[in-house]
């Protein structure tokens, strides 16, 4: 069994590669991306008269725009260079030579870390000199070390660039386009909200849940059985997002009873800790129940049909047969086995972290994992959208993996080879 979970650990990575591979390709297709906004944006200045009319993009401004949003490379040659299998161009400058000119003068800028940033500047400036061969000079020679330069005559130009190897297989999944943020960042601060919300629904699921399914499979067509069945069938049938309308209009908006949106008030900041508490418990009693309407009844009636499936098995009715008490034979025998099926359901314990609803989120106004997901796709926000999509297939094969580890933990039938 060891040499099987071996096996699916080495699989994630092909797995993900493919799944990134494709999602790249799309956005390298898909009209309206980054690019096309900055030409719309210049072209409406252009039309309106303001300040920048007539600032339509020349052709090398084009250049240097793509080569910024990383579109001047081929497609595979691009997506290595997000992998950080390859080397990207980091600090990219363009030097245009007039037909006379053998020499120019360049200002080298690189981007210093945070911690020696000054209110005044944040990045370390050199003065230097290049040749239309592309060759480097300054007066401090350490200066330039990791610098290099691609001279191209056609166009008579040279670029000067320091090559990087930064990329997803380092922890670096780049800029956001949108918001000029590191990606990782982005997203590890909207963890918290999606992991409180993801952990109480996982929990309140199954304490809730396991239970109620035990009791209806006892009380099978009994008055209990037919009155629980239909509430959560009629919850089931209700979208979680079209639920979460109905309840900001009357129960929020109308009645005043909860918060139309956020996770906190206003005032939390001056709050006890009481208060707050009970401040982020209030905000979350309308978005919780939209998040667990659908769970919650596939859960339950899951745990009832297996549990009813076990209860007519032959080694339930010989134990009972043998003298031993219904209530034995339920925890004893049936409950067990019957629990096997939800065992496999367990994995879902990974995606808590990234396990917010786009459509919830977006109603009560939750700044967490699903509102950034769907800003990211409406922004055209692609560094954004490979980020999210990396984490998301990470952790859905991780919970797929763990899912077959709790079968075999529970079901000594079960090996894997």
């Amino acid at each position: 069994m060891r040499d099987y979970f071996i096996r699916r650990f080495l699989l994630i990575f092909p797995t993900l590669i493919g799944a990134t591979l494709v999602v790249f390709f799309i956005t390298r297709i898909t009209p309206g991306g980054p690019m096309e906004r900055v030409m719309q944006q210049a072209l409406m200045n252009e039309k309106g008269g303001g300040k920048n009319a007539g600032s339509s993009l020349s052709e090398e401004q084009m250049e240097e725009l793509a080569a910024y949003y990383g579109f001047d490379k081929p497609f595979l040659q691009a997506y290595g260079i997000w992998l950080g299998v390859l080397p990207r161009e980091e600090s990219l400058q363009f030097v245009k030579f007039e037909k006379e000119t053998k020499e120019m003068s360049v200002t080298l800028k690189v981007l210093l870390p945070k911690e020696e940033w000054t209110p005044n500047n944040a990045y370390k400036l050199t003065q230097a000199t290049v040749t239309r061969d592309g060759t480097l000079k300054a007066e401090d020679a350490k200066a330039l070390e990791g610098w290099e330069t691609r001279a191209e005559p056609a166009k008579e130009r040279v670029v000067i660039y320091r090559p990087q190897r930064k990329g997803v297989i380092h922890g670096y999944f780049h800029v956001s386009s949108s918001y000029n943020q590191p990606v990782l960042e982005m997203m590890t601060s909207k963890m918290p909200v999606s992991i409180f919300y993801g952990l109480l629904t996982f929990i309140m699921t199954y304490v809730v849940c396991i239970p109620l399914g035990v009791l209806k499979a006892i009380k099978h067509r009994t008055v209990i059985d037919n009155v629980t069945s239909m509430l959560i069938f009629i919850g089931y049938s209700i979208p979680g997002f079209l639920l979460g309308s109905l309840m900001v209009v009357y129960l929020a908006a109308r009645l005043g009873w909860f918060p139309t949106e956020g996770f906190t008030g206003e005032n939390f900041d001056s709050l006890s800790f009481g208060g707050k508490v009970w401040d982020i418990l209030h905000h979350a009693v309308l978005p919780l129940i939209c998040y667990m309407i659908g769970s919650f009844a596939f859960m339950t009636m899951l745990m009832k049909n297996n549990l009813m499936d076990n209860l007519a098995a032959d080694y339930v009715r010989t134990a009972i047969a043998k003298g031993g008490s219904f209530r034995r034979a339920v925890i004893g025998h049936a409950l067990r086995n019957s629990l096997i099926p939800i065992a496999t359901t367990l994995g879902s314990i990974t995606t808590i972290f990234v396990g917010g609803s786009m459509l919830i989120e977006r109603i009560f106004q939750i700044d967490g994992f699903g509102l950034l997901m769907i800003q990211s796709i409406t922004d055209r926000d692609y560094p954004l959208v490979l980020g999210i999509l990396t984490v998301d297939v990470f952790l859905i094969m991780l919970g797929n993996i763990l899912s077959d580890y709790f079968v075999a933990l529970t079901d000594p039938r079960v090996r894997f080879e």
